[in-house]
């Protein structure tokens, strides 16, 4: 059937994620980094998305698609419920807060999620970014972990002795796929700590990119170690 129905243009999209965080009907996603019509049935026609996305890439148009399917919806939102909510991607910006000098700590984490396991790999808000990859441990260590390491940055987090997780294949592809200016890993002194530093750094030798990258180094009383 011919009916109305939103058109995204690739060329115009920022890769945000506004208009699949607006498009109540699940369809709008992210794929490399745009998004993406997922399925025609899905969108409704009118146009929640529209007013959401910043860049005027989403319009709409009188094309051949198949009609909009409600109860196939509902079915999604259903599977889509009994995943983790943890997943569902945010970026803050923080440019309007609170100083770094101000009496009360601001929260410099950048995303949601932040866990590297969790983190989608063409997440758009890793294109022209510097990322930290720390592990878990790290932030609770050194107390000063936001202003002096995750201010201004992207952060992964994990801990390849508990999560029990080769992380090197997920972050190959993440600095591989985006614009990536910088890597920071940050660790603990302790030897099983080593496995997230060994890692990052096989990660950033397999994507084939030169970047600027070091290791800081906490200790179990929260000094930075030279």
């Amino acid at each position: 059937m011919v009916r109305k129905i939103i058109h995204i243009d690739e060329e115009k999209c920022n890769g945000c994620g506004a208009c699949a965080s607006a498009c109540h009907e699940g369809a709008i996603g992210m794929v490399g980094g745009k998004a993406k019509l997922l399925r025609d049935n899905y969108c409704d026609g009118l146009g929640d998305c529209l007013p959401a996305c910043p860049a005027g890439a989403i319009s709409f148009v009188e094309r051949e698609a198949a009609a909009y399917n409600e109860q196939a919806v509902q079915s999604n939102k259903a599977k889509q419920n009994t995943g983790c909510p943890g997943q569902q991607m945010r970026r803050f910006d923080r440019t309007e807060e609170a100083p770094a000098s101000a009496a009360k700590p601001v929260s410099q984490l950048g995303q949601w999620p932040c866990q590297i396991k969790l983190t989608p790999v063409d997440a758009p808000y890793f294109d022209g970014t510097k990322l930290l990859i720390a592990a878990d441990c790290t932030a609770y260590a050194y107390a000063n972990f936001h202003q002096d390491f995750m201010r201004g940055k992207i952060t992964l987090i994990g801990c390849p002795k508990l999560d029990g997780v080769d992380y090197s294949e997920k972050l190959t592809e993440i600095i591989r796929r985006n614009d990536i200016q910088s890597v920071t890993i940050v660790r603990m002194e302790v030897p099983c700590c080593g496995g997230l530093e060994a890692v990052a750094k096989k990660a950033l030798q397999s994507s084939g990119k030169f970047i600027p990258w070091q290791v800081v180094t906490i200790s179990t009383d929260g000094r930075i170690l030279e």
